[in-house]
């Protein structure tokens, strides 16, 4: 019996090309789009999931409330973990990593740059972190100074070959040789941060350390099981408050009383990925919404799909009302004939799923590309993707099928036969819905696509307060013997308009807080960045009051000039000129006068405001060269500057980026995101203009033969296509006036996300609006003018 349903139901689905075609194409589109999402949800929600002790490992963060600005940090002061080692028994032990800055090996005669990549660490990590060694011993691999774990790909790189334990490497940065204790696996890509090499620290950590003093450490803590969250967080900022008040750097009492504080929290290491983007985070984040929002896009491009099978099927009810009423005469029950539909929604289906698989893998590669990823269809993956589909197909099946097989196997036979069943468009309560559904889904991602390319539009042309165009930026140049000689000779080459030596700019991620006191005020955590007189005009910023930094002024050695937001902070708003900032410890302070303050520009991502920044004139040793260039003719240019490299470095390796390409890459996740949600975008809207294209040629067909009696009666062709596109039109404005108010509320919430955001402008709405009527109405009116242009006897000759 259930043989012959789907041979039955295959001859039907064979017999109409046209409709099988239709919802086939939809309905594989559809499940290829769910499926690509699904892996990179999977992905996104795996992350720090490889750590066996996942679930008991935590790290510390920092929140900073100072003259109302609240800043989170990823880190914590140093004593935080020695405490938690120490004086709390539900910790079995913490670790502390921060990142290496600018670390070059040498690799031969070659320098390698691999920042991003390496990190210090004390040896515990291998207790915390699951970082398996395939040679070496966990228990005492960082125990010796100077000596460093690799990643197995790193030893292949360096050494071709894995077994590299004894071996040496040469850290050009230190000028030192560093012994290799152990190889491990490479971390996988779903870790928040990614170590090719963990360097033992050459020096002890001084846990006696400053509570109030905010380092690049990242603090990690491993629970015991059952520990209370809220209980260790209580105790541990009781910890922190008594250690602020009794700190020689700051008088507690006056820092409290101004309402400003320390705080410290716990965050699974499961949650980093996806929940944090605070300061001196060891690695670049992805964002939880991301998440949620494609997920809730998967399921709605789902829903188009199995939407256009129902209104199809639905639709097609007139051409197949006989065949029921006709099955029913003959004695076919009401259940034979839901099977029978059931079985054609699951043959559909069916196919499509594996349409849709063999295009998901085609399409991959674009997707790892656009979003950043290493997916890949393999073993592990098949093992759930198989039940899954099983699964999918089933469900969407059945769902899909539902309704047409209700509706159909409703029909009375006396009725049908008579020739008294509803046909056409009109009537249709429920594929009217449908329709309204399909299109605000359409609308809305229109809309959600329309902000987010409008927000990095505006990122990419807002006045920063400095010039990112045209300046070049050379690495490694804190390996040569005088980089103050490279930089002169640059400066003279033509079409070189100014240089500048240093690491701190605005698109960098090696951000150096410091603590501030000015006027004899409270300290004041800041960033504290090390220039030199070249800095401000090369970088194209502006002075709001006084001056820069310059080489005629020898006592510009112990000045600093401030931005507008640390003026503000510090009291300053108008007579910054000549005050006094000191920073250090008591037992060490330094003393600096304020020759200038610069307009804010920018240094961090345009989500969060600008804060407190002092610079002073000092020698950076992990400098790079900034190049600001005004050539029309960059190769040439390029091929000077190179060859004057290698004349004062003829070893070093010239490598240089663009710093407007830098910043960019604080966007690219919103980039690659933008990227993504045009994509699915555009096929959402194909797939709901795929089923609207399949319901307008039925319209058009059920109403065949009143249209043939009109254009007797001497009804134009445009008259008939606004007779047939009338009603479609209207519910697509029904759709827009849904989507519409709901778009703005969630994209609104979105653009909460940017401390600089453009607004939602109404011409964004409308431009949806007035696309997704356009769309519509061009998919009507190619099967309208068909209908209204055909020879009317052959449809009334169809019609007797």
């Amino acid at each position: 019996m259930i043989r012959n349903y789907f041979k039955t139901a295959l001859r039907s689905l064979l017999k109409n090309k046209g409709f099988t075609f239709i919802n086939i194409l939809g309905l594989a589109l559809g499940l290829a789009i769910c499926l690509l999402i699904t892996f990179y949800v999977i992905d996104e929600l795996s992350y720090d999931r490889y750590n066996i002790k996942h679930e008991r490992v935590y790290r510390v963060n920092t929140v900073l409330k100072y003259s109302g600005t609240l800043t989170e940090y990823a880190t914590a002061a140093i004593p935080v973990a020695n405490v938690l080692k120490t004086e709390f028994p539900e910790v079995e032990t913490a670790v502390r990593i921060s990142p290496a800055l600018n670390i070059r090996f040498k690799k031969g005669d070659e320098i390698v740059r691999e920042d991003g990549t390496t990190f210090y660490s004390e040896p515990n990590v291998f207790d915390v972190f699951t970082l398996p060694l395939l040679s070496g011993d966990t228990k005492t691999a960082l125990k010796e100074s100077n000596s460093v774990v690799i990643a197995e790909s790193m030893a292949k790189k360096y050494f071709n070959r894995i077994n590299v334990v004894g071996q040496t490497l040469f850290l050009v940065t230190s000028g030192t040789s560093l012994k290799i204790t152990g190889v491990m696996k490479d971390m996988p890509p779903q870790s928040h941060f990614r170590a090719n090499f963990l360097l033992a620290r050459d020096h002890p950590i001084n846990n006696a350390a400053a509570w109030n003093q905010l380092t690049p450490f990242a603090t990690y803590a491993l629970l015991k099981t059952n520990a209370s969250i809220s209980q260790l967080e209580t105790k541990l900022n009781t910890d922190m408050q008594n250690g602020l008040k009794s700190s020689s750097t700051m008088n507690y009492s006056k820092f409290a009383a101004g309402g400003n504080y320390f705080k410290l929290s716990l965050m699974p290491v499961t949650d980093i990925h996806l929940k944090s983007n605070r300061v001196m985070e060891l690695g670049a984040n992805g964002n939880g919404q991301y998440v949620y929002i494609f997920t809730a896009v998967a399921v709605f491009i789902l829903l188009l799909a199995c939407i256009n099978f129902m209104n199809l099927s639905t639709a097609r009810s007139a051409n197949r009302a006989r065949e029921v009423g006709v099955r029913k005469v003959l004695g076919s029950s009401r259940s034979h004939l839901i099977f029978q539909f059931l079985a054609e929604s699951l043959i559909v289906t069916f196919v499509a799923a594996i349409i849709a698989v063999l295009a998901a893998w085609a399409l991959l590669p674009l997707f790892n590309h656009l979003s950043n990823k290493q997916l890949a269809i393999n073993g592990q993956t098949l093992i759930w993707l198989f039940p899954a589909l099983l699964s999918i197909v089933m469900v969407v099946g059945i769902l899909a099928g539902s309704y047409p097989a209700f509706f159909l196997s409703a029909f009375q036979p006396i009725n049908v036969l008579k020739g008294k069943v509803s046909t056409g468009f009109k009537g249709a309560a429920f594929r009217s819905t449908l329709v309204v559904f399909q299109f605000s889904i359409s609308i809305f991602l229109v809309i959600g696509t329309l902000v987010i390319y409008n927000q990095l539009n505006y990122i990419q042309n807002k006045d920063l307060g400095f010039n990112r165009n045209q300046v070049l930026i050379l690495n490694n140049v804190n390996t040569l013997e005088h980089p103050e000689l490279l930089k002169q000779e640059i400066k003279k080459l033509p079409g070189v308009v100014n240089a500048t030596l240093t690491s701190f700019l605005p698109t960098a991620n090696n951000k150096v807080l410091n603590y501030v006191s000015p006027g004899g005020k409270e300290g004041q955590s800041t960033q504290f960045w090390k220039i030199d007189e070249d800095y401000i005009s090369t970088m194209g910023m502006q002075m709001k009051t006084g001056r820069g930094f310059s080489g005629e002024f020898r006592t510009d050695s112990t000045a600093m000039v401030i931005n507008e937001t640390a003026a503000k902070v510090f009291g300053y708003d108008n007579d910054a000129i000549g005050k006094t900032i000191t920073t250090g410890a008591a037992t060490n302070l330094k003393k600096y006068h304020v020759i200038g303050v610069v307009k804010d520009f920018n240094f961090s991502s345009l989500r969060d405001n600008v804060t407190p920044l002092v610079m002073t004139l000092d020698n950076d040793w992990l400098a790079r060269l900034s190049v600001r260039v005004n050539t029309h003719n960059l190769p040439s240019l390029m091929t000077r500057l190179e060859k004057t490299w290698k004349t004062i470095a003829p070893n070093e390796h010239f490598d240089y980026s663009f710093m407007d390409a830098d910043f960019d890459a604080l966007y690219r996740t919103e980039q690659r995101m933008g990227q993504l949600f045009i994509l699915f975008t555009g096929l959402a809207i194909a797939i709901a203009c795929l089923g609207l294209f399949g319901l307008a040629a039925y319209a058009a067909e059920q109403r065949n033969r009143e249209i043939g009696i009109r254009k007797v009666l001497g009804a134009s062709i445009t008259a008939i296509v606004t007779m047939l596109s009338k009603d479609f039109v209207r519910l697509v404005i029904i759709s827009f006036a849904i989507a519409a108010p709901l778009a703005w509320l969630t994209m609104n919430k979105w653009l909460q996300g940017f401390a600089y955001r453009q607004n939602i402008q109404w011409w964004v709405v409308m431009l949806a609006g007035s696309g997704a009527v356009f769309i519509a109405l061009a998919t009507i009116s190619l099967q309208s003018f068909r209908a209204a242009a055909a020879n009317p006897v052959e449809s009334l000759r169809d019609g007797d």
